[in-house]
């Protein structure tokens, strides 16, 4: 849970010497001003700013760099580590961590793939490693992917680091094989997962014989939904003391993880026919629940968008939503954040798809922000991928080749709307600037083929959502004065207002309706508005309306709000 904010300002005097801590301040901007004058007088050579947020159950501080501007750090010469610190796993219990649970995986992803285990499982089952060992080349390859790099990094002979992890991998299977044949995995025959809890409460190796037990359980299961639907039934068993429930849970939530990993497994357990903006969507559902149903409720659109979740992964949805398995929900939301800074598309064959899943997960990102993950990384996540949405394959396919000005326009207005970031907004106010200064816009607007009604108010429409895309202030009065002068020039072949002016109507009802169009409402603010502002304030003067105004006094009410925005009477 997010706590307490504040922001620190370090710098360096000189290009050798280290970070120090100038100043630390609950201002935002009072530390960003402070990084850049110590820059600009020369007092540093280089300046960072941090933002340090209160982790209030572990009492830790979760840094998030915020700037770093100015000289780079100078390269540290790389040291030769003691023998003590050459290896990062040098016990079997140090296989068993997440990190080294990761790393397998990527080592050994073709072997266990193929398989369909997880790296979970491998470490528990007997049967597992026995068949790894009898590969021959397969584990020899692993050990060697790990031992090049690491003997790099380390300074130590890679033959030193390969017989390390050699003899390592002996000792763990070792362990795994000595329990497995010795009856030290329990099953679940005529016991429940939280029988065996109890019993092994305040056991030595709890959670390693825990792990076996639940690996055990999986082996006969064949495939990644019906192996997740299999941990689901286990966790209905759990009992209900802390501690017990706790061994159990906990082997299901590193296993389940481990699934989810798997890009087979996630679409397998999410439904094949899932893209990947849908798997994205699917995982922010069962990592933030509660955001996901609330939004819904007030937006009906998002609930179209995100998809609902079916079978076991609507029972672990469930149990997330109870606030069981944080850590998975961390996990999956760090995930979608990474694929979000990634090249792969969302929905590589709907463009304008993409937009809308893409809208409605920076929706319930920023509204879960401060619970799994910060608001500044999930602006850094959306701002990264915004770049991606303005590029020149992207805006083709989503305008398509025969699309009328008109709509090119309005959905080059809607790409405005949905990206973030100074970088990608500039880059979408250019392509929405490109387009309505575009000779064929004009003319596709001034062809009588839609009434001179319906022409202006789409123009007053694209004009209105233009000033609520957050453009910078030159981009926004180039596109808005462009679809002021359209405007004008359409209203001019018409002679709109001026025929509206002597439209054998009420004084006051075609007074109303001006007054409408010169403050933006049904044309766009530019010299059709000027005009329909001209031809307001001559018939307010005239005698006959005021003779109708005095007649009745009420119709004033509704106009005067109109008459006073724009100045033309208090």
């Amino acid at each position: 849970m997010a706590g307490p904010v504040h922001f620190e300002v370090f710098a360096r005097r000189t290009a050798q010497s280290g970070w120090a801590l100038q100043q630390a301040t609950e201002s935002r901007e009072q530390a960003m001003q402070l990084a850049e004058d110590l820059l600009s007088d020369k007092r540093a050579v280089s300046v960072r700013v941090t933002k340090e947020t209160l982790d209030v159950e572990t009492m830790e501080f979760m840094s998030v760099t915020l700037l770093t501007k100015g000289a780079p750090e100078a390269a540290k010469p790389k040291q030769v580590r003691d023998d003590r610190q050459m290896n990062a796993c040098a016990a079997p219990p140090d296989l068993y961590t997440p990190l080294a649970r990761e790393l397998i995986g990527r080592v050994l992803e073709d072997w266990l793939a193929r398989n369909r285990v997880t790296p979970f499982e491998l470490l528990h089952r007997p049967d597992l490693i026995e068949k790894l060992e009898a590969s021959g080349v397969e584990l020899q390859h692993a050990v060697q992917k790990v031992a090049v790099p690491e003997s790099q990094a380390s300074g130590q002979p890679v033959h030193e680091v390969i017989r390390h992890y050699q003899r390592l991998i002996e000792q763990a299977s070792d362990r795994v094989l000595k329990f497995g044949r010795g009856g030290g995995f329990p099953d679940l025959n005529g016991q429940t997962l939280g029988d065996i809890a109890r019993r092994l409460a305040d056991a030595p190796e709890r959670a390693f014989v825990m792990g076996g037990a639940v690996a055990k359980a999986l082996a006969p299961v064949r495939g990644w939904r019906a192996k997740l639907e299999t941990l689901m039934d286990l966790a209905d068993t759990a009992p209900g003391e802390a501690g017990p429930s706790a061994l159990v849970h906990v082997a299901i939530e590193q296993m389940t993880l481990e699934i989810l990993s798997v890009r087979e497994g996630l679409a397998e357990v999410l439904g094949p026919s899932l893209d990947l903006g849908g798997q994205l969507a699917a995982l922010v559902r069962m990592a933030s629940p509660a955001e996901v149903d609330a939004l819904a409720k007030a937006d009906p659109t998002l609930a179209e968008v995100m998809p609902p979740l079916e079978g076991p992964a609507r029972r672990l949805g469930a149990r997330m939503a109870q606030g069981q398995y944080k850590l998975l929900a961390a996990s999956l939301s760090r995930r979608v954040l990474r694929e979000l800074m990634g090249p792969r598309r969302l929905r590589p064959h709907d463009a304008a798809g993409e937009i809308d899943i893409l809208r409605a997960l920076a929706m319930t990102l920023t509204a879960a922000a401060g619970r799994l993950l910060t608001l500044e990384e999930t602006q850094l996540a959306f701002a990264e991928r915004s770049k991606a949405l303005v590029g020149a394959d992207f805006v083709e396919s989503y305008l398509g080749r025969e699309a009328p000005p008109l709509m090119e326009a309005a959905a080059l207005v809607r790409l405005c709307e949905n990206v973030t970031g100074a970088s990608a907004k500039r880059s979408a106010a250019r392509w929405l600037a490109a387009s309505v200064t575009a000779l064929k816009f004009e003319r596709s607007l001034r062809e009588p083929s839609v009434g001179v009604t319906q022409r202006l108010a789409s123009l007053a429409e694209l004009q209105a959502r233009t000033r609520a895309c957050e453009l910078n202030d030159k981009d926004e009065a180039e596109i808005c004065e462009a679809l002021g002068r359209v405007g004008g020039v359409v209203e001019a072949d018409a002679r709109f207002t001026l025929q509206l002016a002597r439209a054998p109507a009420p004084p006051v009802q075609k007074l109303g309706v001006l007054l409408k169009l010169a403050a933006g409402e049904g044309c766009p603010l530019g010299p059709a508005a000027e005009r329909a502002k001209a031809e307001a304030l001559r018939l307010l003067k005239a005698p006959e309306t005021r003779q109708a105004i005095a007649a009745d006094p009420q119709s004033l009410g509704a106009l005067r709000p109109l008459i006073q925005g724009l100045g033309l009477a208090a």
